[in-house]
């Protein structure tokens, strides 16, 4: 369960880092509050998931489930730049994530 937890508080980490750039410096109330509400329950998510998973192994999958969504839909969505070493950079994010899962 502990896994489950934080690969979707990894996932919020991504919504709340759209929602803080999309807020402009807190000036528009709606991605404001997406920010603030996906900012808490992904550190929520994330403080009940390190009950049973070593602090390095989870923090650093949830930052870098969180880093890897944020920039694929930056690249995606938000029209940020998509070259072959982007892509290939965050294929080894992808494989240092699952690698700390699998040597877990």
């Amino acid at each position: 369960m502990a896994w489950i937890v934080l690969v979707l508080s990894g996932l919020l980490e991504t919504a709340w880092a759209i929602a803080l750039d999309r807020s402009a410096g807190f000036t528009r109330p709606l991605p404001s509050a997406i920010f603030a509400v996906t900012l808490v329950l992904s550190m929520g998510g994330l403080a009940y998931a390190l009950r049973e998973i070593p602090v390095g192994t989870g923090y650093a999958v949830w930052v870098g489930i969180g880093a890897t969504g944020t920039a694929l839909v930056g690249m995606l969505a938000l029209g940020e730049s998509t070259s072959l070493p982007r892509i290939l950079c965050l294929l080894l994010v992808v494989a240092g994530v699952v690698g700390l899962k699998v040597f877990h």
